[in-house]
């Protein structure tokens, strides 16, 4: 099984297409897994407590998170979380932490366990923009991706891969395009060991 989750709206955002490609694909199939797809609130402590639950619930091969970024033109693998949560807006509470850690006494920053390198390549060759991106900012989307690899850190026996795609907004991307890169990303994880650079 394998769990693709994204975001609901906030800020300028009316319609996030990381929490539409998430339910677009749930229940689907690939490369012999099921996806389950799950919509998570933009909020910092909330988006978290749930992963939680949904990685406790279905104990998931591939955890595969997702966000959307306003400034992105393509499918944004990234390779980075940060231990930094430094807010430029708030979040759907109304919570804008400003240069605090996501985990007190945490690495300052954990790789992606994704092959990355593979994924972007694989992405591009099939007509799609991607890039592979050093930073996942700092904003609920990083500190959800962080959260993640210190849980997989934490439990290193439990064979999760994990890590984070940032996805264009709408007028940038058409959302079948979106779903269908995600869709791409997740049977390129599942299949490929060893990650192999960008072509």
């Amino acid at each position: 099984m394998v769990l693709l989750t994204g975001f609901d709206a906030f800020g300028a955002i009316a319609a996030n297409p990381s929490g539409l490609a998430a339910r677009a694909l749930h229940g689907k199939q690939v490369a012999g897994h099921r996806i389950v797809g799950a919509v998570l609130p933009t909020v910092f402590d909330a988006s978290t407590t749930l992963l939680d639950q949904l990685l406790v619930r279905h104990a998931p091969a591939l955890v595969v998170c997702t966000g959307v970024a306003a400034g992105r033109h393509a499918l944004s693998v990234e390779r980075v979380a940060i231990n930094r949560d430094d807010a430029p807006i708030p979040d759907n509470t109304g919570y804008q932490p400003r240069d605090r850690s996501v985990v007190a006494d945490g690495p300052a920053a954990y790789l992606s366990t994704l092959p990355v390198q593979a994924m972007v390549h694989a992405l591009q060759q099939n007509g799609l923009a991607a890039e592979l991106s050093p930073s996942a900012g700092h904003y609920v989307c990083n500190h959800l991706f962080y959260q993640l690899m210190h849980a997989l850190a934490r439990e290193p026996g439990v064979g999760w891969r994990g890590g984070f795609i940032h996805v264009p907004p709408l007028e940038v991307m058409a959302l079948e395009h979106t779903v269908r890169g995600l869709r791409l990303a997740l049977r390129c994880a599942l299949t490929v060991g060893a990650d192999t650079p960008v072509a």
